[in-house]
């Protein structure tokens, strides 16, 4: 698996992979018309902004060399780094490649405190996210324009370098 800089070439790809993990990890927690309805203009849109018109941020993917596994969008702000997204394609969680591309986003803070918003009823995420050495910050609910809102908990990492960060056991992640 290669982690490389994404560029305006994926934005498809990465549209697509966003919007189905979306419809996988949220499907109990979004609302239904929601995630079968605007999510997929949204996500399209978001990355086409990103990646196309080039908003501030940093795009990893993980390119197994036929399709993309997965990737990591990194935003820097003052003093700190937003991982703003870490999304694996579904058929491939806990294989590594979350941890892998969180190690990488590590790196890339270079030694700034990483921080990450995540759903607190998205447990798995949840449990990842501890089990690599994040520290909970804060919880806030986020709502959304479509009515909607949820509980959102903030995991950061203060100054760490990836090879402190645990890693699975059983296999390399």
């Amino acid at each position: 698996m290669d982690i490389r800089e994404g560029t305006a070439a994926d934005t498809e790809r990465i549209a697509a992979l966003h919007t189905r993990s979306w419809r996988t990890a949220y499907a109990e927690i979004f609302p239904a018309d929601y995630l079968d309805g605007p999510v997929e203009a949204q996500q399209a849109a978001m990355w086409h902004e990103r990646l196309v018109n080039g908003a501030k941020g940093e795009l990893l993917v993980a390119d197994d060399g036929t399709a993309i596994a997965g990737f990591a969008y990194l935003i820097p702000e003052d003093g700190r780094v937003l991982l703003d997204n870490l999304h694996v394609d579904p058929r491939l969680k806990r294989s590594g490649i979350g941890g892998v591309l969180l190690r990488h986003a590590l790196d890339r803070a270079a030694g700034q405190e990483l921080y990450l918003e995540v759903l607190k009823e998205n447990r798995p995420a949840v449990a990842f996210y501890e089990r690599h050495g994040g520290t909970r910050a804060r919880e806030f609910v986020e709502r959304f324009p479509e009515g909607f809102e949820v509980d959102v908990l903030e995991y950061y990492w203060s100054g760490m370098r990836s090879d402190t960060v645990p890693r699975r056991s059983s296999q390399a992640s």
